[in-house]
């Protein structure tokens, strides 16, 4: 039972970790969903928005974490 518990708690870890991540992927699901629903874009094209969103939050994401941990010179 341990062993459950400390993968759900790693699990539970990873994704709240970086609360900011978690928080831009979900608005970038979001708005790919309402897209495809709302606004009638071809699926396809909102596949395309959600894999060029989640690049753009991927990049963001690591160019912040890079600028935070920049080694004192």
């Amino acid at each position: 039972m341990t062993i459950l518990k400390d993968v759900l708690a790693e699990l539970f870890g990873m994704f709240v970790g970086d609360a900011r991540l978690t928080a831009a992927v979900l608005v970038v699901v979001a708005a790919s969903a309402a897209l495809i629903d709302l606004a009638g874009v071809a699926p396809i094209l909102g596949g395309g928005a959600l894999l060029a969103g989640c690049l753009a939050v991927l990049v963001a994401a690591v160019l912040r974490t890079a600028r935070r941990k920049k080694p004192s010179e």
